[in-house]
């Protein structure tokens, strides 16, 4: 955008989110989401123009250059309609009725998301990104806009009768049928992640091709339950051609968004946050059920990524990086032959170039993306050329960076938290469990109000907005994988608390599950409730996890009741596609598996160590652990049942349950060892 100072700001201006002040100086007069707009609206008997996206969107980029920066586009909806901009990060339940709306009237969504409606938030129009112009066939913005003021004119009737029947479909609540999930359920899934994996490249389906490392998770969990070689053999070529491909920055480290085509070459250059959280976990997870160090290695860059790059000196984790730098998508990230050889010499930048298929053509637009996708040797090469990677990284770094979203999501630090949680337990680091926990700090300090009542966004100084269900649900998955890794009881005590907390608010009495928005929240045109596991699992999934962990953890089994009664609720959409429910899945297989409660009785942590690293170096989905120290009076009260485990003093006793029976007190390590490994 030139000339902003010229310019006067529209009301965006005084909002904290970055892809609102992107638009604070567009000539649209941007309204953010509230009672004035829709008051406006009111008195003035317009319609609203709702567009969604957020800051580091590509195609948000373009249709505010093409469109929401020109004069007379703004000329045109300040005259006829109230323009209200939603960061769809900041509102996800806004978000998430119109996403519907526009899936059920197009067939499909993404951002931007542009939606018509009335003053009552009944949308009567839909759709994703238009181009100013009508072109090649796509109707253009001014087209879509003059048609509707002259239906809105002429014939407003249709359009509120269109709005009505639009809001009764989409709250159209689908009866539950409250069945149990056929043990099958699993099988099915695996048998539609084989039919759609990609035996070359890894993942599944055709491009665009995203990571979803969900999928992945369920079917390593899949593999522990029956020994299918075929699921990890899935795991495995997927996570090592993503490493391959251009969607991981093997400059920089961390992962792109998804890749624009099958290989993995060329991505969407957005480093979104979640991704790599999630993507961590599956590394890791996978170098636990191989031993293969490559995988914990690329988890390692990953988490190196996340600490220079993407952490405040407060400890929260940013949200994202733009795929845009300069207005040109992946600038920062490309390169030519010739840079290659100025950086690092011929000899040295002839085999780099070798090595990673950086060639004089290039490989997208003329540049390069470096990747491995046709290099066949073993990951171990790659160390040769990790003082390469340094010097193009210091060079890079001269570059104008992306855009960084720095605000600083509960939800997606929830996830982040789990991430180096897993981390420093499986890897024996203390810097990652400390990351994890300084995370957890700031949320505590910055984005839980006086009242307790958890928020969901910080920036700027500024906590807003009553937590999601995700910000709860991913919080609460974060504390549990951090409770398991330190052993200390506040974080299981603020996970039990902010579970209470999360049923007394979102839970749905009458059928079950857990509501997007709690019920001391803004009311909506709807309050929906999501099952299905998109680029992140849902809410109900991890809650659906979470409740299960915290059943065995504390003796609590009204929990269990209600991660059953989440089934229950959502058991037609599952049973429907199973595939597209993998996380939930996830939770199912955890119910069903009888998988080992270890209680680790003991004068201090220290002395249960030898225990503690059995317990961390071994893939075990199915368990949960705890770590009682006697006169740990704050854990019994969480956990009463826990006051008949008792051992001797300076002796250190482990108790194995498995399926709702517990063996004999174990005091000697290596019987632990056999009993745990078996």
């Amino acid at each position: 955008m030139s000339n902003i100072e010229e310019k006067a700001p529209n009301r965006l201006i005084n909002e904290k989110s970055p892809y609102l002040l992107q638009h604070a100086y567009n000539p649209v007069d941007w309204y953010p989401w509230g009672k004035e707009a829709f008051l406006k609206a009111k008195v003035e008997d317009k319609p609203i123009f709702l567009s969604i996206g957020y800051s580091t969107c590509h195609w948000c980029h373009v249709m505010e250059r093409e469109s929401f920066e020109d004069e007379e586009v703004a000329d045109f909806l300040n005259k006829h309609f109230v323009s209200i901009k939603v960061d769809r990060e900041e509102r996800p339940d806004i978000d998430t009725i119109y996403m519907n709306v526009c899936q059920a009237l197009t067939g499909s969504g993404g951002w931007p998301l542009t939606i018509i409606m009335t003053h009552e938030q009944k949308p009567f129009f839909a759709g994703t990104y238009f181009p100013r112009d009508d072109r090649m066939g796509m109707q253009g913005l001014m087209t879509i806009l003059k048609a509707v003021i002259n239906a809105w004119t002429d014939n407003r009737e249709k359009l509120l009768e269109s709005g009505d029947k639009i809001t009764e479909y989409i709250s159209h609540k689908i009866e539950p049928d409250m069945e149990n999930i056929p043990e099958n359920i699993f099988d099915e899934a695996f048998n539609s992640f084989e039919q759609y994996f990609d035996p070359l490249y890894g993942g599944f389906g055709h491009a665009p091709k995203i990571p979803t490392p969900h999928n992945l998770m369920f079917l390593l969990r899949y593999w522990k339950k029956t020994n299918n070689p075929t699921a990890l053999q899935m795991v495995e070529k997927t996570l090592d051609s993503m490493y391959r491909g251009g969607i991981y920055d093997h400059i920089g480290f961390g992962f792109c968004r998804y890749s624009t085509d099958n290989k993995w070459l060329v991505p969407h250059f957005e480093k979104m946050l979640y991704d790599n959280a999630l993507l961590v976990i599956a590394y890791l997870e996978a170098y636990q059920a191989t031993k293969k160090e490559k995988y914990g290695l690329i988890a390692c860059d990953i988490m190196e990524y996340v600490l220079r790059d993407m952490t405040s000196q407060e400890g929260g984790f940013y949200c994202a990086e733009d795929a845009d730098s300069e207005g040109v998508e992946g600038k920062f990230y490309l390169w030519d032959l010739e840079e290659i050889y100025s950086v690092l010499g011929e000899e040295e930048g002839r085999a780099f170039a070798s090595f990673y298929n950086i060639t004089l053509k290039g490989n997208f637009e003329g540049k390069n993306i470096p990747n491995l996708i046709n290099n066949n040797l073993p990951y171990e090469y790659t160390t040769a050329f990790k003082t390469s990677r340094k010097k193009l990284f210091i060079h890079r770094e001269k570059r104008i960076h992306p855009l960084k979203d720095d605000k600083i999501l509960t939800s997606w630090n929830g996830l982040m938290i789990s991430a180096f949680a897993i981390a420093g337990r499986v890897l024996n680091e203390n810097r990652y469990i400390q990351a994890a926990i300084n995370a957890v700090n700031f949320v505590l300090n910055k984005l839980i109000r006086d009242d307790g009542r958890l928020l969901s966004r910080y920036r700027d100084g500024e906590a807003r907005h009553l937590a999601y269900l995700e910000d709860c649900a991913f919080f609460i998955f974060g504390l549990i994988e951090l409770y398991e890794t330190t052993y200390k009881t506040d974080f299981l005590r603020r996970a039990v608390s902010l579970s209470d907390d999360l049923l007394k608010l979102f839970w749905d009495e009458k059928d079950g599950g857990f509501f997007i928005y709690g019920n001391d929240a803004e009311l909506l045109l709807m309050r929906p409730k999501e099952i299905y596991d998109g680029a992140v699992p849902s809410g109900n999934s991890v809650s659906a996890l979470n409740l299960l962990k915290l059943s065995r953890l504390t003796g609590r089994y009204e929990y269990e009741e209600k991660a059953n009664q989440i089934f229950r609720a959502f058991s037609g959409s599952i049973k429907l596609q199973p595939f597209s429910h993998s996380f939930c899945l996830m939770a199912l297989l955890f119910s069903c598996s009888g998988g080992q409660e270890i209680i680790i009785s003991t004068d201090t942590i220290e002395n249960a160590k030898h225990y503690i690293d059995i317990i961390n170096e071994k893939f075990s989905p199915f368990s949960v652990s705890m770590v009682y120290s006697r006169g740990d009076e704050t854990l019994t009260e969480i956990a009463p049942f826990l006051q008949s485990y008792n051992t001797e003093p300076g002796k250190t006793t482990a108790y194995v349950c498995e399926k709702h029976s517990c063996k004999a007190p174990i005091t000697d390590y290596e019987e632990f060892k056999k009993q745990f490994y078996k």
